[in-house]
């Protein structure tokens, strides 16, 4: 109980420690720590589990939001590999990089994943994309050159 730094834990460990120094029911300690009976059961079984090395002990989200899939040594490696082109002034579109990023991690990631990884070795955007890559220039051009002058100007 000293060692708790949340509520949480501070909770787990009553739902250990009393029953077994003052020795209080199932319900009494739910009563207690301010838990129904189920939750409190579960907490006790689950301290037991973590204790006993049975189960891991659940990770902080902070945790799970830092995991490293590999280490940046590896990922610097990778973007190298995929952006030989863009160092030297090329154009980097990410949705094309997606598929040979996973093919040399060897497991699929989520567009999300690329932009971050990008971003920690020091890539950004630096200008829009132009267009749609299944658009016709010259169509959109005809347009621009036959659209009315006055619109928009109201």
């Amino acid at each position: 109980m000293r060692r708790a730094k949340t509520a949480e834990q501070l909770r787990v460990a009553q739902a250990v420690l009393l029953p077994l120094e003052l020795g209080l029911s199932l319900e009494q300690t739910a009563r207690a720590i301010g838990r129904s009976t189920s939750v409190t059961c579960t907490l006790r079984t689950r301290f037991g589990k973590i204790a006993t090395g049975r189960q891991a002990a659940p990770r902080s989200k902070r945790e799970l939001r830092n995991r490293a899939t590999v280490d940046l040594a590896h990922e610097a490696k990778i973007l190298d590999d995929v952006l030989k082109g863009a160092k030297s002034g090329g154009v980097v579109v990410i949705p094309q990089l997606k598929p040979a990023i996973e093919a040399r991690l060897k497991k699929k990631i989520a567009l999300s994943s690329v932009y971050r990884m990008l971003a920690r070795h020091g890539w950004r955007k630096l200008a829009p994309d132009t267009g749609h890559p299944q658009g016709d220039p010259q169509r959109r051009e005809d347009w621009k050159k036959n659209s009315p002058s006055g619109w928009g100007k109201r």
